[in-house]
């Protein structure tokens, strides 16, 4: 299994900035794609950013431009850089990664998830 830690979430004022880390137990280009999603109260889990083992990646509309997903293969860890921070950015974040198994085809694992708080 991919053994996800997430760390780097917390409170941040409106305009603010925060980077949230997650470091998988496994190689990164191993694992076809590796993704950050997010839940609010309430509300359905989405995807926010999502980067293939290609390094293709893709946004939600509402983050493009503001959010920008990266990594280190050398350190077996992929970011999210969040920038312009609105409140309603305000979910836990979760950290997913979705290798490739020949036994078993696509399998998704998940982080702990960690909060982020927006205020006004």
């Amino acid at each position: 299994q991919v053994e996800l830690v997430e760390s780097g979430g917390g409170l941040v004022q409106a305009g603010g900035s925060l980077r949230l880390s997650c470091a998988a137990s496994r190689n990164i280009l191993s694992i076809s794609a590796m993704a950050w999603y997010r839940q609010a109260p309430g509300k359905q889990r989405e995807l926010v950013a999502s980067i293939t083992n290609g390094g293709t990646t893709t946004y939600v509309d509402s983050v493009k431009g503001r959010f920008t997903i990266s990594r280190d293969t050398a350190k077996n860890t992929v970011y999210l850089q969040m920038n312009s921070l609105k409140p309603e950015d305000t979910a836990v974040y979760y950290c997913s990664a979705k290798p490739w198994l020949p036994s078993r085809g696509y399998v998704d694992y998940w982080g702990q998830g960690t909060q982020v708080t927006v205020s006004s």
